[in-house]
């Protein structure tokens, strides 16, 4: 089984700068970062919000915690930070495994390795609930957490999460096209992410991480695909965000199955999107997330 890890310390070097600048210039507001050990390895968090203490429920209720999709990392969610900080403690998470400031040491091997990272990363930081949230495979890593840790997560808000379907290959050429017009000249950009239905290829900052991060091998397993009987497990309330127009899943059927099967499940299909719905369409998504988190804490 693999570790993400970069292909040499001169690699890494030259990763962790460019990081540096970007979440420098990205995340202006207020922060702290941790380090957190798991038995994986050292997990970087950023919290920030109204409480730097344990994110215990009461006062600004459970914290909004938010974890990447695959090859991203903490600094994807920048649009969404201040609007969700407002009111909410927020964690920001460097998934291991991926190119971020995580140090992956111990494999992930399947569902039940990642969902004991994140058990061990949340009692870690004293969350005792939270409001998970996951794009794409950090969808993934969170259902499958919720699911042999069903009492920590108040509600699961969830962007075109991987494992509702199986990927063909037309989302892994949609994968592939878009690092390649992250490295595109400035001026073809616009065409290409309209092209692609991925505007984070506008997002020149987070773009400059594309050509350090080539570098890196990571260290995670394919989201095989949830079954019925699994999806009939998620107790919690949860919002499954999906773009109309993925190249992850058919979203009509997705949506069909979140129906059939999500006891307390709500997807909502989001008219001419695509896949990358955190930068395609940030209002919403942060709409969606606080809406969440909101409702349930005024049920409490």
């Amino acid at each position: 089984m693999k570790i993400g890890q970069f292909r040499n310390a001169r690699a890494q070097a030259r990763f962790d700068a460019v990081y540096a600048q970007v979440l420098e210039k990205l995340w202006p507001q207020p922060r702290t970062g941790l380090d957190i050990a798991t038995t994986f390895g050292a997990t970087r968090v950023y919290r920030a919000g109204p409480s730097a203490g344990p994110a215990v429920e009461g006062g600004g209720g459970a914290p909004i915690v938010l974890l990447p999709g695959g090859s991203g990392n903490a600094l994807m969610w920048h649009r969404h930070i201040s609007a969700l900080s407002r009111r909410h403690q927020v964690i920001a998470v460097d998934t291991v495994g991926e190119p971020g400031a995580s140090r992956q040491t111990a494999p992930i091997g399947d569902g039940r390795d990642a969902a004991a990272w994140l058990e061990e990363l949340l009692t870690a930081l004293q969350v005792e609930r939270a409001h998970l949230v996951g794009c794409s495979y950090g969808g993934w890593l969170i259902l499958h957490h919720h699911l042999r840790h069903p009492g920590r997560a108040a509600t699961l808000t969830l962007l075109d999460p991987a494992g509702l379907a199986a990927p063909g290959r037309r989302f892994f050429a949609w994968v592939i096209a878009g690092g390649l017009a992250g490295l595109a000249p400035r001026p073809l950009r616009p065409l290409l992410a309209r092209l692609l239905d991925n505007r984070t290829i506008l997002d020149g900052d987070l773009m400059r991480l594309v050509r350090p991060a080539m570098t890196f091998r990571r260290g995670l397993p394919p989201a095989e695909v949830l079954t019925d009987d699994q999806l009939r497990r998620i107790g919690a309330p949860s919002l499954f965000l999906l773009g109309e127009r993925s190249t992850l899943h058919d979203s009509r059927q997705a949506a069909g199955r979140i129906a059939r099967s999500v006891p307390d499940g709500r997807a909502e299909v989001v008219p001419g999107a695509g896949h990358a719905l955190p930068a395609d369409h940030p209002g919403l998504v942060t709409d969606r997330i606080l809406a969440m988190a909101e409702a349930r804490s005024a049920l409490r």
